[in-house]
């Protein structure tokens, strides 16, 4: 993947307000906003072809990037995206700067791996039913990744992991773990598929229903 990707061109925006960002969107640009750190709020414009091409790659959203503000770099990590309801379009982002040295909070994607090869999967017939897409970690912004592996090899039928369960890479703590053990959430569950008897009960059952 090459590094172009998680480098973008901006210029300081001074035309604030909705008509304003409307018209940028009508250039093509993209409005968005870079905040955190000592510095105060700058408003910005994107290309928005390029941020379009960037934001197809998962890694866009939990990699520091480095955006070129009227040629000075500043790191940062995408927060938030605001895009079209329907059309392929970026409205509004919302970038947060990364400061050397300082602890920072974000969401990267969880990658659950092996699920084809678990024995609970492949031989017994389950399924995982995955409740979490990401995880909220802190970090520091060397040690961030793109990406937490969720091993499902030694996963049994019925067995639920939850966060604590996740080995995280060194550096990396889970947000959620530091509230407490009540906040330990469950990740990915293997089920037992319904077989035939169960289903055709439920049938039966509702065909019943229907005729009392």
């Amino acid at each position: 993947m090459s590094d172009a990707i998680f480098t973008l061109d901006a210029t300081v925006r001074t035309d604030l307000g909705k008509g304003a960002s409307r018209r940028l969107r009508h250039q093509d640009k993209v409005p968005a906003i870079l905040y955190g750190g000592e510095d105060a709020p700058v408003s910005l414009t994107l290309e928005h072809n390029k941020v379009l091409q960037a934001q197809e790659f998962e890694a866009f959203y939990s990699h520091v990037l480095t955006i070129n503000v009227d040629g000075k770099k500043v790191e940062a990590l995408v927060k938030d995206m605001q895009r079209h309801p329907y059309k392929p379009k970026v409205m509004h982002i919302d970038f947060q700067r990364v400061i050397a040295g300082q602890a920072l909070q974000t969401n990267v994607p969880l990658h659950f791996i092996n699920e084809d090869a678990a024995a609970s999967i492949k031989v017994e017939g389950g399924h995982a039913e995955h409740h979490m897409a990401d995880i909220e970690i802190t970090c520091m912004p060397k040690d961030l990744p793109e990406f937490i592996e969720v091993d499902l090899m030694d996963v049994a039928l019925g067995q639920t992991l939850h966060i604590s369960d996740i080995k995280l890479p060194k550096g990396v703590d889970s947000v959620e773990l530091t509230k407490g053990e009540s906040h330990d959430l469950a990740v990915v569950t293997v089920k037992a598929a319904k077989g035939p008897a169960v289903e055709e009960d439920a049938a039966e059952g509702d065909a019943e229903a229907s005729e009392e």
